[in-house]
């Protein structure tokens, strides 16, 4: 099989699986706001805590996103060496660690909450809602985290098909019993009138156990005797000893502070944004939804950079090796090309399409050529990023990161310090959306050039040494 079918073997459903995950925030947003008003919320506030909600969940999950991708790269090796027991042992290391971390989340749920509403700005209405769906949906926390152990092993075994399927059923069990759930159900004389609120969440936590079965049935049917033929409960404890098991927490404790940056960088830009005002705020948010539209598409190939990658290292097939990463990063730049030229020709309406407010829709038109200059330089950092996570390297893609969140900063109190003593009032704010959007844009050429520069020690010599 050629190299471009098997990047296009695992980039195409990993592409339709992203696609598919902004949905489960989504639907818990749509059936908020469609539910009756009451006396003491309306309709805005329910839409409200659904959103804050969601967002509580987006910064405690981005914190554990080293279960999918940590799992994948080590995995991959395993399939290139053809090691079954190893990928057996990294299976039950990743899903043990999530299991823990879930039982972690769900003992200190006040806390984070607290602590969480100590930077969150909302009304107490808000807050209230938020807080009922945030003690609802953490409940799911073993189911979530567990999935992403599945799917980054999935992924590492050259499976992308199966994730986006499981991807699917959580987003159709989603949907539909958080609309039956919260809004209720007629079929003729027998009825439902729903739970309201609570509704939503309890939706999502339904679909993400549905999505944990689904997972667990796929593992039994194709991988049962293919990787765990004869591997028991003892297995299971013996994969937390010896030297792999230091070096699969030396690498998450690597990604887990390069989503600790992330996590800086969005924190930074929403908080800087919402400085300004809330016309600021909304321009600079529409403008990061359109911005990373591209994402869901280049990530595709970042997974399947990162399948590839591992594998070939595994098997010490670095002729192979070469032309993935050739590959990849030309459908990768291919994306960010295509997404340049619809950002400049189809910028305005994309904005037109997320919100109908005149004073939002003619304000964020001037910040359309910073999408156009994203792309490509983005599609290049997205990729290196799956590239050295299937050759393990997390150390550098760790100080890449760390490098960047410091350029993100550095540039953003850099710009403001230069044009507060000259610009007041309006001027200053709209200059300010133009100074942070360029420091998340030099946030992304940081990345690719660290990556770029480190590329053929750590990636085409350190591991045939």
């Amino acid at each position: 099989m050629s190299v471009n079918r098997n990047i296009l073997k695992l980039a195409v459903p990993s592409i339709l699986a992203n696609i598919t995950v902004p949905i489960v925030g989504m639907v818990d947003i749509a059936v908020a706001g469609h539910l009756d008003a009451t006396t003491v919320y309306s309709v805005a506030t329910l839409i409200g805590g659904a959103s804050i909600g969601s967002m509580l969940f987006d910064l405690l999950y981005w914190n554990f996103g080293f279960l999918r991708i940590g799992t994948g790269g080590l995995t991959a090796q395993a399939y290139g060496r053809n090691d079954m027991k190893e990928a057996a042992d990294i299976f039950s290391r990743a899903t043990g660690i999530a299991l823990l971390c879930s039982v972690l989340l769900i003992a200190i749920q006040a806390v984070f909450v607290n602590v969480a509403f100590l930077v969150i700005d909302c009304t107490p209405e808000v807050r209230e809602l938020a807080s009922q769906y945030f003690f609802i949906r953490i409940w799911a926390a073993p189911a979530t985290l567990s999935l992403m152990a599945f799917k980054g092993w999935f992924i590492g075994m050259q499976d992308s098909v199966n994730p986006m399927i499981i991807d699917l059923v959580v987003n159709i069990v989603n949907t539909v019993v958080s609309i039956i759930w919260a809004l209720g159900l007629r079929i003729g004389d027998w009825g439902f009138d729903g739970i309201g609120f609570a509704g939503v969440a309890a939706g999502t936590v339904a679909a993400q156990y549905t999505g944990l079965l689904t997972a667990g049935a796929v593992l039994f049917v194709k991988y049962r005797k293919k990787v765990f033929a004869g591997y028991g409960l003892s297995g299971f404890f013996r994969a937390f000893r010896g030297e792999e098991t230091r070096k699969f927490f030396v690498m998450n404790t690597d990604l887990l502070v390069r989503s600790l940056c992330f996590i800086g960088i969005y924190i930074g830009f929403t908080t800087f944004a919402a400085h300004y005002g809330d016309l600021m705020l909304a321009s600079a948010t529409i403008l990061m939804k359109i911005m990373m539209l591209f994402s869901y598409f280049t990530d595709g190939f970042a997974y399947a950079g990162e399948a590839l990658t591992g594998r070939y290292i595994g098997a010490g097939r670095k002729d192979l090796l070469s032309k993935t990463v050739k590959y990849v990063l030309l459908w990768s730049s291919a994306i960010g090309v295509i997404f340049t030229f619809i950002y400049w020709f189809a910028g305005g309406p994309l904005i037109r399409l997320m919100t109908d407010d005149a004073a939002v829709v003619s304000l964020s038109a001037d910040y359309i050529p910073w999408l156009v200059a994203m792309p490509v330089v983005g599609c290049i950092a997205f990729s290196m990023d799956g590239i050295y996570i299937g050759a393990t390297a997390s150390k550098t893609i760790r100080n890449a990161m760390i490098w960047a969140v410091f350029g993100f900063f550095i540039v953003y109190f850099a710009g403001i310090g230069r044009f507060a003593g000259t610009l007041q009032g309006d001027a200053l704010a709209r200059m300010a959306i133009h100074i942070l959007l360029a420091a998340y844009f030099v946030h992304l050429v940081i990345r690719a050039i660290h990556l770029s520069l480190k590329f053929r020690k750590r990636i085409m010599e350190e591991p045939f040494a």
